[in-house]
């Protein structure tokens, strides 16, 4: 009935806002600003949503990659460390060689010089024991060649004579 009537009306011809297509046209325009102002939302919606998502992987990604930089420093520190230990180990280790090689020099030199000495004393007591040798055999020799040069003479009668010549010396000996 609107219809109708309105089509009745348009027929005279008022203009512009009697003409359907204008109607039609702000229909559409009505309907994409409304519809337009819905979806407007939703989109801003959503791209305010994947803006805020971006900016959290963008915080996300710079904190991770602060501490990423904070290990790399702790692991550089720490080999710097490692590379000092290492370094001051090694001196050490060279120094305990040097110890321990000047104490086998030494050790050496006592050891040479305690069988230096042993062949020493074995060449003194073998020097005694060859001394002692030559004069038991020297008094050997001299009681043997006393006890033959005694009998020779005591046994020619001059044994009577001696004892008497060591009497009359005596006193003057003693004193």
């Amino acid at each position: 009935m609107i219809g109708t009537a309105w089509a009745a009306d348009t027929a005279g011809g008022d203009g512009i806002f009697s003409d359907p297509g204008f109607w039609v046209a702000v229909a559409f325009f009505l309907f994409f600003v409304l519809a337009g102002k819905a979806l407007w939302g939703r989109i801003s919606a959503m791209l305010d949503k994947r803006s805020a998502d971006i900016a959290k992987a963008l915080a996300d990604a710079a904190r991770l990659r602060e501490e990423a930089m904070k290990a790399k420093q702790d692991a550089e520190r720490t080999l710097g460390q490692a590379a000092t230990e290492g370094a001051a180990i090694i001196q050490q280790a060279r120094e305990e060689a040097e110890r321990m090689q000047a104490r086998a020099a030494e050790s050496l030199k006592m050891a040479v010089a305690l069988r230096e000495q042993q062949a020493l004393d074995r060449v003194a007591q073998t020097e005694v024991a060859a001394t002692k040798d030559v004069r038991d055999t020297a008094v050997d020799v001299a009681l043997s060649a006393t006890r033959a040069l005694l009998r020779e003479q005591v046994g020619s009668g001059r044994s009577a004579a001696l004892v008497d010549d060591a009497i009359a010396e005596l006193p003057r000996r003693l004193h």
